[in-house]
């Protein structure tokens, strides 16, 4: 009896050590607690790589204690006590993984790698028991029963989304294919933490190694410095170094000179991750590709493309497939022609039996168009300086059209000595939002651009957004100026658009705010904002030389802006060509997926049966470093660039007609469109702001010169 009694005192005593641990360490850890910065930003001059693994067991933790909470309930299921509390079940998980993931996409040490490991099986699990907690969605679906019709606004649609994401992750399968469902979401997160792994590795072993600077002939003094750096900072195995980026085409292809390393370029591009080297990703695409076949499948779907495309604009893949092939038909005559053109152009030089190359289009195209419209990339560099396009020509658009304005917080730590961060101010002088830009590329960083946030703006959480750009422009060696190239100026507009519907978000919910929307709606906020970076007056404002401050002299002006559209085919093909790719892979059942070794003669094979195989214009990303595809959220949902661009060029023309930079039509945006959210039907939102009851795709060609 005594020692029953003294266990159960060491017990109590174990139990309150345990606790007084746990608060100890939440107190001690900067992830778990608010970090008194401003805006609740992130602490990065305290947060150490050893606080994360940590800060995710507790964090998860505590939202499986408040799941529980909810289902143990002994009240009847109710909007606040069932749909809210959910909504609030994560939200330190929510920091957390914020925090953590914004640093495995854009500064991944190994360090961060290994726990990166770890953390992504516990996150799957979780969602896992959460998805599938039957108790749980019972009361989900006794509060949607019971308060769907008696709700409004915000609250309604919190239901709804919440209710159908439980239903569409599985919540209605049996027992037997709710394990296999939950078997399919681990595998599928392992696999693309391997895909990430590996494509970054790489993308980073495809640099080519430059033994001469004769070899570099072609290139400006300013782009030969970079090579050097770049081979400086991978260990210099020869003094220059190319480096692939994530597309296909490389821009450098443009200026160098020795046919014989573009075609080296080109190649180890295109064959960085298809097993003609050490990186091999077929097999992981192929795995994930049955994975997401056997989830569409038993959710009662005929392939991963009609699962997936449901809850989409476009609904289903015929009618993405409509809209394809309408663009097919009219761009692949005119595509054939500009080909031949380009051509017939580099045999003047090179020779009458001259066989245009993938990797020789840029090189010529660009000579075609220095002799045609006497203008260069180099002649406009000097003009795009990156600070100058970000203070004089991002921000100028957004205080012009929406009336925000920003000012640089020196005293708000970052994750990178690249990074700056800004305070936005809206129009009545109160804080907006915080805003960070990371615009260089670094080893540690994968390819491509892209938008998100530290924190998403909620009233119910009284949180305003925290909102970061990423970029992989090249960084000027020390005491040089970064200049940019027209895409990457395109780029920066293109990702603050994204921005935008973030910075301007002003919803209730957390899970509802900003870019929660559709794959083929959250892409137009962005894709519109690339219109403002050629509208001539926030041109002449950051189009500045970057020696003198002059602004680009108005020939040079006039010719590039015509420029734009020069020889337009190549762009919308290698998008048509990826887009199409992508919905071939998820137009499959798992059984006829093919094995890694026949992936690279499926592609081939999908590409030539839609009209699209064709050495000159290849896909923009082929199928075995399609990262939007593989590691991101875009499967069956690459269409989406294209389709929101005719939203955004159908927005951009209501600017045009209505005052492009008049404030009144800025606020009409942020009304109607910016600020909601997810919080409304989306093409009602477009019918709203353009008075337009349906897209019109035919101006898509005509805005991109077709």
């Amino acid at each position: 009896m005594k020692l029953s009694k003294t266990l159960v005192v060491i017990g109590v005593a174990s139990a309150t050590m345990q606790m007084s641990s746990c608060q100890q360490a939440q107190k001690e850890n900067p992830l778990l607690v608010e970090s008194g910065l401003p805006f609740g930003a992130p602490d990065f001059n305290k947060i150490q790589t050893s606080d994360y693994l940590p800060a995710f067991e507790l964090a998860i933790q505590q939202q499986r204690e408040n799941i529980a909470k909810i289902v143990e309930s002994k009240d009847s299921a109710t909007f606040e006590n069932t749909i809210l509390a959910l909504e609030e079940s994560g939200r330190l998980l929510d920091r957390v993984s914020r925090v953590f993931f914004a640093l495995t996409e854009a500064d991944k040490t190994p360090e961060l790698g290994e726990i990166e490991k770890k953390v992504q099986p516990m996150l799957t699990e979780l969602e896992n028991e959460i998805s599938f907690n039957k108790p749980l969605f019972e009361r989900i679906r006794q509060v949607y029963d019971k308060q769907h019709d008696a709700l409004t606004g915000e609250d309604q649609k919190l239901l709804e989304e919440t209710y159908k994401e439980f239903v569409r992750k599985g919540a209605l399968l049996s027992e037997d294919k709710m394990e296999r469902m939950k078997a399919i979401n681990l595998r599928i997160s392992d696999l693309q933490q391997q895909w990430g792994d590996q494509l970054q590795a790489a993308t980073n072993d495809a640099v080519v190694w430059v033994d001469k600077k004769e070899n570099l002939a072609g290139l400006s003094e300013a782009d030969i410095a970079q090579c050097q750096k770049d081979a400086e900072s991978r260990g210099g195995k020869a003094p220059y170094a190319i480096v692939i980026v994530n597309t296909t085409q490389q821009a450098i292809l443009t200026n160098l000179d020795n046919r014989d390393l573009r075609k080296k370029v080109f190649e180890a591009s295109i064959h960085r991750a298809d097993g003609t080297n050490s990186h091999n990703t077929f097999p992981i695409v192929v795995e994930i590709a049955k994975l997401r076949a056997e989830q569409a499948a038993l959710m009662g779907y005929p392939n991963y493309a009609s699962y997936s495309l449901e809850r989409t604009m476009a609904k289903t893949p015929e009618n993405v497939y409509a809209f394809l092939k309408s663009l097919i038909a009219q761009y692949r005559p005119k595509a054939d022609a500009e080909t031949k053109a380009i051509e017939d152009f580099a045999r003047k030089t090179a020779g009458a039996d001259f066989q245009l190359q993938p990797y020789d289009r840029f090189y010529y195209s660009a000579k075609m168009k220095k002799e045609l419209l006497n203008i260069s990339e180099d002649e406009v560099k000097p003009y795009f300086n990156v600070d100058s396009v970000l203070l004089n020509g991002v921000f100028y658009a957004a205080s012009r059209v929406y009336g925000l304005t920003f000012k640089e917080r020196d005293d708000i730590p970052t994750y990178h000595p690249d990074m700056k961060a800004f305070e936005v101010i809206d129009k009545d002088g109160q804080p907006k939002a915080l805003f960070y830009c990371d615009y260089f590329r670094r080893p540690t960083k994968r390819g491509g651009a892209w938008m998100d946030g530290f924190a998403k703006q909620s009233r119910q959480w009284n949180q305003l957004p925290i909102i970061f750009n990423v970029c992989n422009s090249a960084k000027a060696p020390e005491g040089q100026p970064s200049l940019l190239t027209w895409d990457e100026v395109t780029t920066m507009f293109h990702e603050f658009g994204h921005a935008l519907h973030g910075i301007l978000s002003d919803c209730q919910y957390n899970s509802l705010s900003g870019t929660s929307v559709a794959r083929d709606f959250v892409e137009m906020p962005s894709q519109f904002n690339e219109s403002f970076a050629s509208i001539p007056e926030i041109f002449d404002h950051y189009a500045l030389h970057y020696k003198t401050g002059e602004p680009m002299p108005a020939d040079l002006k006039a010719r590039m802006l015509k420029s734009i559209n020069f020889q337009p085919c190549y762009a919308l093909g290698e998008n048509l060509a990826a887009t199409c790719l992508d919905m071939a892979w998820h137009m499959l059942p798992a059984d006829k997926i093919p094995t890694a070794e026949k992936a690279a003669q499926f592609e081939t094979d999908a590409l030539a049966e839609i009209g699209l195989l064709d050495a000159q214009i290849p896909p923009r990303y082929s199928t075995s470093y399609f990262n939007h595809v593989w590691g991101s959220g875009y499967a069956a949902g690459y269409y989406s660039y294209l389709w929101t661009e005719v939203l955004a060029v159908n927005i951009a023309d209501v600017f045009a007609q209505r005052g492009a930079l008049k404030p009144e039509t800025g606020q009409a945006m942020r009304d109607k469109i910016l600020s909601r959210g997810n919080t409304g039907d989306l093409m009602q939102m477009f019918t709203d702001f353009t008075g337009m009851q349906q897209p019109d795709a035919s101006s898509l060609l005509k805005a991109r010169g077709l």
